[in-house]
C-alpha cells in the first residue's frame, strides 16, 4: 500500500457511481454534508480535474420523509411517487453543491430502453457528449418516475457500468457504505479486503459475495458492484470500488478500496452494446456443428445449424445463440421475424434460395452482428 494508482491519475473522463446510502439519512432525506463532501471530492484535487459523469442514486430515498414514509416502498407506484419528489431535490442539492465550484450540472434521466436500443443509445451519448463539451456535469439516473418493473435496470450500478462504456470513459469509480470487496461478510473474523482484481475467475474464486451495507434505502448490493465491475473491466475500464468517505484519496489515486484492472482492450461500441446493453428478444438453439462455427470459427449462423425457435422478435432484434442444453454461447441481430424461421430450419441457404427466391440466401445471424457471451 502507499503507492499512486497511474490508471486513476490519468484518467481525463471519469464515471462516478454514488447509493442512496452514502447521500441520505436513515429516515430518509438529503444528508447535504454528504452530498457536499462527494462534490469536494469531484471537484478539487487536481490542478486540471478529469471530465466527471455523476450516476447517482437517491431520488426516492430523498422523497420518503417530504411524503411522510417511513421505509422505502415496496409498490412501484409509490416508488414512482417518492421518485417525482426526491428528483428535484436530488438535483436541487447537486446544482447548489458544484455551484461553489461555479459548475454547471444536467439532469440525464435513462431508462433500459435507452441504452438497449440502438438508435436511444447514441442519442444518449450525444446529449452526455455535449454536456461536457459545454463544461457540465451530467447527473445520470435511471428515471424511476415512468419506468416499470419489466424496463428497470433494478440498480445503479449496471447503469454506471454502461454509461461509463457508453461515454468512453478512462474510469470507472463505485462509491457505497462498503470500502472494498471482502472475501466474506466484513464483520466476520477471518475475512479481509481484496486489493485488486485481474483475473474474475481466479482472483474471486472463494470469495463469497453477499449483500453488503444498509439495504434499507437502496436496492444494489455487493452482487451488482461487482457484475458492474465485469461489465466495464471487460469493456476495458478499470473500476475503483470503494466507501463514500474515501472518494477524494480514490480519486487522487490512493489505494483504497479495491481495483478491477481492465481484462481486455476497448471491443468496438456496436459489440459492447450487443453483449451488454441489449436485452434478447428471443433464442435460437444451435446444433453441436452450429455451436462450433459461431463459437470456435466466429462463422455467421445458418439456418442449417438451427434447431429450434423461441420468443416473439422481428428482423434486426437481438437474440441469444444456445447450445442444446440451454447456455447462451452468442448474442447476435437476427436477420428473420421469429414466425418465418421454423419452416426454414435444418435447410441450406442454397436451397432456399432456389424455393423460395433469392432473398432467403442470407444468414440468419451475419458474423458481424454476433458477440461471442
Amino acid at each position: 500500500m502507499g503507492g499512486v494508482r497511474a490508471q486513476v491519475t490519468t484518467a481525463r473522463r471519469i464515471v462516478v457511481k454514488v447509493g442512496s446510502s452514502s447521500l441520505t439519512t436513515a429516515a430518509g432525506g438529503l444528508d447535504r454534508a454528504r452530498v457536499d463532501a462527494l462534490v469536494d471530492a469531484l471537484s478539487g484535487g487536481r490542478p486540471s480535474p478529469p471530465e466527471v459523469v455523476l450516476v447517482s442514486s437517491g431520488a426516492i430515498a430523498a422523497g420518503l420523509a417530504p411524503l411522510g414514509l417511513a421505509r422505502r416502498p415496496r409498490d412501484l407506484a409509490t416508488q414512482q411517487a417518492a421518485a417525482s419528489v426526491g428528483q428535484g431535490l436530488l438535483m436541487r442539492a447537486y446544482t447548489e453543491s458544484f455551484g461553489r465550484f461555479e459548475r454547471v450540472v444536467g439532469q440525464v434521466l435513462l431508462t433500459v430502453d435507452d441504452v438497449t436500443r440502438r438508435a436511444h443509445y447514441r442519442n444518449a451519448y450525444r446529449t452526455l457528449r455535449r454536456l461536457l463539451d459545454l463544461g457540465a456535469v451530467p447527473i445520470v439516473n435511471e428515471n424511476d418516475t415512468v419506468a416499470t418493473e419489466e424496463i428497470r435496470f433494478g440498480d445503479n450500478d449496471r447503469l454506471a457500468a454502461l454509461v461509463a462504456a457508453l461515454v468512453h470513459a478512462d474510469l470507472l469509480v463505485l462509491l457505497s457504505d462498503v470500502d472494498g470487496l471482502y472475501t466474506g461478510n466484513p464483520a466476520a473474523p477471518g475475512v479481509t479486503r481484496v486489493d485488486e482484481v485481474r483475473d474474475f475467475e481466479a482472483d474471486l474464486a472463494g470469495v463469497s459475495v453477499g449483500r453488503a451495507g444498509r439495504a434499507g434505502v437502496g436496492t444494489g448490493g455487493m452482487v451488482t458492484k461487482v457484475e458492474a465491475a465485469r461489465i466495464a473491466a471487460h469493456s476495458g475500464i478499470p473500476v475503483v470500488l470503494t466507501a463514500a468517505p474515501q472518494a477524494a484519496r480514490a480519486l487522487a489515486g490512493e489505494e483504497v478500496g479495491t481495483l478491477f484492472h481492465a481484462v481486455q482492450k476497448r471491443p468496438a461500441a456496436r459489440l459492447f452494446w450487443l453483449a451488454h446493453a441489449t436485452a434478447p428478444r428471443g433464442r435460437l438453439t444451435l446444433d453441436a456443428g452450429a455451436v462450433r462455427a459461431v463459437v470456435d470459427r466466429r462463422a455467421s449462423l445458418l439456418p442449417a445449424g438451427i434447431v429450434s425457435v423461441d420468443g416473439l422478435f422481428t428482423a434486426g432484434d437481438p437474440v441469444d445463440l444456445v447450445d442444446e442444453v440451454g447456455r447462451a454461447v452468442a448474442r447476435g441481430l437476427v436477420n428473420y421475424d421469429a414466425v418465418e424461421l421454423p419452416d426454414l430450419l435444418g435447410r441450406t441457404t442454397v436451397d432456399l434460395a432456389a424455393e423460395l427466391g433469392p432473398g432467403y440466401e442470407r444468414e440468419v445471424v451475419h458474423r458481424d452482428d454476433l458477440v461471442l457471451l
